[in-house]
């Protein structure tokens, strides 16, 4: 059941209702060395459909997933926050399901070796398969076991026949990126052991709607999940959802925890049953609550234009945080660039001295914000604010303040 540009991904229904329309974008990761800022640009549609039989909210595929992530500028390490949750999370598993030397951790997409270092450490077998050979090749350094390829079916009938299996596939972050999920979780399927556990983490509609997170929308995203979307398409390829819990990162995301069907070694909670009945009340199951966002997000991007022509009007100065790829989203579709924002840090080597997508603004050392002393330092990863926060409170002693843009504009002192 492979998607076509105007069908849906999981089901193959027509794609005729929008979720939210962000108009024209660039590719959000797609960082531009300043000997090429005057280079032609491409930019796509960012045109969110709701498929009405699935309700699953999903974007075309415009530009191939090995294009988008063979070489990649994100590099999970680099926020301290997201190391700790990797590192609950492993003390979590390994007290829950007694992972051990006897075991056999693989990740998909297990960029620079974040998480898998910490099941290492504990001595459980760590396996990772990473699309990006430049991440990969980090990860390996670290003396993490690393694969460059994109999972698939056939990647994991490869493994398989390599004796390769897993007692725990994790994926985090990595199921709103997959153009074909139908053959991506079919291949879960396959790699894992016949008692295995898969978890995935993703951002969760349900917080994306709430919160007007419209930022966490861009192309290397194709598909936003409910859970009750979600569960149904690991059933349809044998595998059943026996628990689940929201965390906090990426402004709200689910973790979902599967086995085989026939695998009834572990039982399905209560926080199953709950969280659909949760969903059911807030109208998650009907297509007219997904219709209801994009008005929501037009207000948005009213208020952070709203503060930030009032701010220039003052003769303040803006700069931003950070780099991520939500934050171009943001830009781009509200229209901000270097007339209202001098210029963006970000502690990444490889995102330093380009300039963002798009709008064109330049990237630099964290250090610039000390040396120019800004009024306002706009917070672009604003999921991870509180770290953001602590690592630059010097800018209080110039009287800078902070201010974050989503669910609305709001000013720290």
């Amino acid at each position: 059941m492979k998607a076509t540009s105007s069908q849906c991904r999981f089901c193959d229904e027509p794609l005729v209702h929008t979720f939210v329309d962000l108009g024209m974008s660039p590719l959000a990761n797609s960082y531009i060395g300043v000997s090429k800022q005057n280079e032609m640009e491409a930019f796509y549609p960012l045109h969110v459909y709701v498929c009405e039989k699935c309700l699953l909210v999903q974007l075309e595929e415009f530009e191939k997933a090995a294009d988008i992530f063979s070489d990649y500028a994100y590099f999970s390490s680099y926020s301290e926050s997201w190391l700790q949750h990797a590192k609950r999370y492993v003390d979590m598993m390994v007290e829950r399901f007694s992972f051990g030397s006897h075991s056999q951790v693989m990740e998909i997409a297990s960029n620079d070796g974040y998480l898998l270092q910490y099941f290492q450490e504990k001595g459980v077998p760590v396996l990772g398969v990473e699309p990006a050979a430049n991440i990969a090749k980090v990860a390996s350094e670290k003396g993490i076991p690393s694969i460059v390829k994109f999972f698939s079916v056939k990647t994991a009938h490869e493994l398989v026949a390599q004796g390769k299996q897993a007692d725990l596939l994790v994926g985090n972050n990595v199921l709103a990126h997959v153009p074909d999920l139908n053959d991506f979780v079919a291949g879960i399927k396959v790699i894992l052991k016949p008692r295995g556990i898969v978890t995935m983490e993703f951002p969760y509609i349900v917080r994306l709607m709430a919160e007007k997170q419209f930022d966490t929308i861009y192309h290397e995203h194709f598909s936003y999940f409910s859970f009750q979307t979600v569960e149904r398409i690991f059933a349809t390829h044998g595998l059943t959802l026996f628990d689940v819990e929201e965390v906090s990162t990426h402004g709200g995301s689910l973790r979902i925890y599967g086995r085989h069907t026939e695998d009834t070694s572990l039982s399905v909670t209560s926080n199953v049953q709950d969280l659909k009945q949760s969903e059911q009340a807030e109208g998650f199951d009907q297509l007219n609550r997904y219709l209801s966002f994009a008005e929501s997000v037009q207000e948005t991007k009213y208020r952070l234009l709203e503060f930030l022509i009032s701010a220039k009007r003052q003769g303040k100065t803006v700069v931003s945080y950070g780099a991520p790829a939500k934050g171009n989203t943001l830009l781009n579709f509200c229209g901000v660039g270097k007339d209202f924002i001098d210029y963006t840090v970000d502690r990444s080597p490889q995102k330093q001295g380009c300039v963002l997508p798009g709008t064109h603004i330049p990237i630099f050392h964290p250090d610039r914000i000390k040396e120019t002393q800004p009024d306002y330092v706009l917070i672009l990863p604003w999921n991870i604010k509180d770290e953001v926060m602590s690592q630059m409170a010097h800018i209080r002693d110039w009287g800078g303040q902070f201010v974050t843009p989503i669910p609305e504009v709001k000013v720290y002192a």
